[in-house]
């Protein structure tokens, strides 16, 4: 099977902070836009941010999982473990304020993994994990 990519467009509230967020402190690179939208290499996949006035929250609420409170929606990329604590430095040094911070969830059980959820100047939730065993992210 070849691999597929996934495309997800979101809204912003402001173009201007979104595109340096994306761009300047998560360091994705950016490709084709517009007055209104931008699109990212999110890991290669396709990221667009379109900006609308939003009449909502961005987040509906919150589920348990493993002793943090998850909020949903969100989305984000399943990455190795070396590009994930990567990753995390580099949101570190840029001063993210993680809702919740990186750590590993479901240690010493299937499915272990390392997680970190952060929003965007929206309030769109973005989850990225790290599997130590790829065979598990859709083990039962």
């Amino acid at each position: 099977m070849t691999r597929s990519r996934f495309h997800l467009a979101i809204p912003v509230e402001n173009l201007r902070a979104a595109r340096r967020f994306y761009g300047d402190v998560l360091g994705l690179a950016e490709g084709r836009s517009d007055t209104t939208w931008v699109d990212f290499n999110l890991f290669d996949h396709q990221l667009v941010i379109h900006e609308v006035e939003r009449t909502d929250s961005a987040i509906a609420g919150a589920n348990p999982v493993d002793g943090d409170d998850v909020p949903v929606p969100h989305f984000g990329v399943i990455l190795t473990p070396g590009d994930f604590t990567e990753f995390a430095e580099r949101l570190q040094l840029h001063n993210v304020d993680f809702v919740i911070e990186p750590h590993v969830r479901f240690a010493g059980e299937i499915g272990e993994q390392h997680t970190m959820f952060f929003v965007d100047p929206s309030g769109n939730a973005l989850e990225f994990k790290a599997f130590a065993d790829d065979s598990q992210v859709f083990a039962t």
